[in-house]
């Protein structure tokens, strides 16, 4: 297991840009799938984007397709999700999440989360 911890939220315009950090503690953590889930306010947590070890494959809830994207930096033992031209429905709880690949995303560790507000 690793321990996560997020960084990078905050509160922002429609259209704005926002890159959020997810920094793993532990050797272990270029054999973990890693992804970002979201919570908003009364709706079930959702898996936003995923990515394998290796950074050769990703997934991507439709809703953010074209404008997020995740990646990886196993040197710094550290996932980024930026995302682009935000919504007010992309407000939510974001939560970083390891896993032993990408369809397991969730069954490992979890971090604190952070709060990216979007306004309209």
């Amino acid at each position: 297991q690793v321990q996560l911890v997020e960084s990078g939220g905050g509160l922002v315009q429609a259209g704005d840009s926002l890159r959020l950090s997810c920094a793993a503690s532990g050797r272990t953590f270029g054999r973990y799938a890693m992804g970002w889930f979201r919570q908003a306010p009364g709706k079930e947590r959702e898996l936003v984007a995923g990515i394998s070890w290796s950074g050769s494959s990703t997934y991507y809830a439709e809703s953010v397709t074209g404008r997020f994207t995740i990646s990886r930096d196993n040197a710094k033992n550290t996932v980024y999700l930026q995302m682009n031209g935000l919504k007010p429905e992309d407000t939510a709880v974001y939560y970083c999440a390891s896993g032993s690949g990408i369809a397991a995303l969730g069954g490992g560790s979890w971090g604190q989360g952070t709060q990216v507000t979007v306004s309209s």
